[in-house]
């Protein structure tokens, strides 16, 4: 009776209580918030991987080690031959150590304006004019050059435009440093949470020698202004001719000060894998990958009034992996052809390490990976007539999603917010960029039983008010039926790429086109 019992429930259909349940968890206070590293980290790997064993799925951590570095400066000091600007941290600035040792400085390092901190010579641009850069601290703009739709994908944000791109392209040049201008709309959110998002404990891999920055920073707005005024430039001016190919860098006549020491710790976090092989005597040895990262941002400081400091991540991304967790029941009853592999990431908040390290040490040669339908936050607001595809148009799974949409009678959308480099922000970035066809997709804003523009309300409302910040918890408000219904939609694409006669494939032309090749190269496939 028992067996028939466990039979019936592993066959049961996806459900809102399901998906809320394992949320629930994921995103209790118990849980601490699911640092990398922490208690609360550990607990969450535990839970996934007991789910996943339940499910008969062959379950293992794959253990990495992270570099944890602490530590911040109290303020930021601007110089020219005749006056000085210090600046307080968090109001004005945020900066951390770029590199594992224990003492960052900057000590009247040269600041030069560089504006987006491109070289991208697919698009003949280049920021930086042959520019020496070392010893030097650069000051860019975010997200890249919008004005010309023929280049850098007109208003939708390539890689070029991330924070990641331009703090590694100026280290592997040289610099010293790099201040990052935020803007809320150039970031596609508020300050606040760059405060969150980079304050206390930042982890990375190990790093493996070469050129190092000092410090990784961001300049608020308001800051930007006052520290190009004191050397009597104009911010806005220089982001306008910032935005042609003719663009050269603008040393600012300002030199920038500032030291910190650092606690450094090595420690350990765990992808949790979840295998199930396939029945295609031949198609098994191919990989349809899901992914959903189990990390989130940890606590805050403790106050005397008693105010909530734990980041209970519960859409951001509790709510992914009790998608990933719910979908593997399903899967678990129903294999494929071929074999799938659930992955519950670590350190996704920290810069996607968990699945840059999964992509690095693969189970399979990544030209055996058949996709990558990545997980990040789940709809909590109700149904929706639409469905928004991130990047689409990239690959032959956009065709897929297309058709399973239409069978839930939802129409597919581009992504509205294409400025914002969605692609390039969650784990599915990593095995686009080696070569693995990657699809990431959500509810759209048109919600039924709601007047137009509500879905675009609730998602400014969460932005600005729950984003990394410790609101992100699982209220009774939640109507879970979009979710369902999303969940379902990455089954079904999971399903059609498991048991179809050929792998996705990147369109013609697309950026990871010529990785995939190689890589398919590499395992002898044709």
């Amino acid at each position: 009776m028992l067996a028939l019992c466990l039979l019936s429930l592993a066959a049961a259909p996806i459900s809102g209580s399901e998906l809320r349940a394992h949320t629930r968890f994921l995103a209790s206070d118990l849980l601490e918030g699911r640092l990398p590293a922490s208690n609360g980290d550990r607990l969450a790997q535990q839970y996934i991987a007991a789910q996943f064993e339940s499910f008969g799925l062959a379950t293992s951590l794959q253990s990495f080690e992270l570099v944890g570095v602490e530590g911040h400066p109290e303020t930021m000091t601007f110089k020219t031959p005749k006056t000085s600007l210090a600046l307080p941290y968090r109001e004005d600035f945020i900066a951390v150590s770029g590199h594992q040792d224990k003492v960052a400085s900057l000590e009247n390092a040269e600041l030069v304006f560089v504006g987006y901190g491109i070289t991208a010579p697919e698009f003949k641009w280049d920021d930086f004019k042959g520019l020496d850069v070392k010893g030097k601290v650069l000051v860019v703009m975010n997200n890249d050059p919008e004005d010309d739709p023929a280049i850098f994908g007109g208003r939708a944000r390539l890689w070029y435009g991330r924070w990641d791109y331009k703090y590694e392209h100026a280290r592997k040049l040289g610099a010293a440093g790099v201040l990052i201008i935020h803007t809320t709309p150039s970031a596609g959110y508020p300050w606040q949470v760059v405060q969150t998002s980079w304050a206390g404990e930042q982890f990375d891999l190990p790093t493996t020698g070469g050129p190092a920055l000092q410090v990784k920073g961001w300049l608020s707005e308001n800051a930007a202004r006052k520290v190009f005024a004191l050397g009597g430039k104009s911010l806005d001016a220089l982001r306008t001719k910032a935005q042609t190919r003719k663009f050269t860098p603008v040393p600012l006549g300002i030199t920038v000060s500032t030291r910190f020491e650092n606690v450094v710790a090595k420690k350990q976090t765990a992808n949790v894998l979840g295998f199930l092989e396939g029945t295609d005597p031949k198609l098994k040895s191919e990989l349809v990958v899901y992914t959903a990262h189990h990390d989130h941002l940890g606590k805050g400081l403790s106050d005397a009034a008693g105010t909530d400091v734990i980041y209970n991540g519960a859409v951001d991304n509790a709510s992914g992996v009790a998608a990933l967790i719910s979908i593997a029941r399903v899967l678990s009853q129903q294999p494929l052809k071929r074999s799938v592999l659930f992955a519950a990431v670590a350190a996704e908040e920290q810069g996607l390490l968990g699945s840059q390290y999964l992509v690095e040490h693969p189970p399979v040669p990544v030209g055996r990976m058949a996709a990558n339908i990545n997980i990040d936050g789940l709809n909590v607001w109700g149904r929706t007539r639409d469905v928004s595809v991130i990047g689409l148009g990239k690959s032959s799974l956009d065709v897929r999603i297309t058709e399973l949409a239409k069978k839930q009678n939802r129409t597919v959308r581009a992504d509205a917010l294409s400025d914002r480099g969605f692609f390039y922000r969650s784990d599915q970035f990593n095995f686009a960029r080696q070569g693995v066809p990657a699809a990431y997709f959500s509810s759209g804003h048109d919600f039924i039983g709601r007047p137009e523009g509500w879905g675009e309300q609730q998602r400014v409302k969460w932005e600005a008010e729950h984003y990394h910040q410790p609101s992100d918890e699982v209220t009774p408000q939640w109507d879970m039926a979009g979710a369902v219904e999303d969940v379902q939609l990455f089954l079904q694409l999971g399903q059609a790429v498991g048991d179809a006669p050929a792998m996705p494939t990147w369109t013609k032309g697309d950026e990871f086109e010529g990785t995939r090749l190689e890589a398919l190269k590499a395992v002898g496939a044709p």
